[in-house]
């Protein structure tokens, strides 16, 4: 399987003011405070089969969905909202499976502070009504959620 690796900008620089900090003069790999330097996770973003066609998944193949209320790649899923719609978030960078282009992702700060990855113009999002891999039981839910296409567009339905 072919993988590009997109590396975030933000998060890059968060992890590298990080280091600088964590890291003694010395080299050592230790946190300041004793513990453990903490090396980051790249999220792998992919495409599986679904009723709908192929559509954006992460790398345990738990399916990602956009939400219309979302504007310019913006996110405004918040409180209870993003207690059931769980954001795909980066700590580090994104590899793309096969067939994904990259120059359709990117991320977004979210007000919380914390990074989400977009796909086109959307925030990408979980749902916790799937359970297993390859569910799409958020598909469609109040109009405004909908899985994600190859070319960045939202199915819809």
């Amino acid at each position: 399987m072919r993988t590009t690796t997109v590396t975030l900008t933000a998060a890059t620089a968060l992890l590298t003011l990080t280091a600088c900090g964590l890291f003694g003069q010395d080299g050592d790999e230790e946190a300041a405070a004793g513990e453990p330097a903490v090396e980051a996770t790249p999220v792998e973003v992919v495409l599986v089969d679904s009723e709908f066609g192929e559509v954006l998944a992460d790398q345990e193949g738990r399916i990602l969905y956009g939400f219309t209320k979302d504007k310019d790649a913006e996110s405004v899923c918040e409180d209870d909202c993003i207690a059931t719609w769980p954001a795909l978030t980066a700590s580090a960078w994104a590899v793309l499976g096969e067939g994904l282009e990259e120059a359709l992702l990117d991320t977004t700060e979210r007000t919380d502070g914390v990074t989400q990855i977009t796909y086109g113009e959307w925030p990408l999002y979980y749902y916790v009504g799937d359970v297993l891999p390859e569910e799409t039981n958020g598909q469609g839910l109040d109009d405004e959620w909908f899985v994600i296409a190859t070319d960045g567009s939202q199915i819809r339905e």
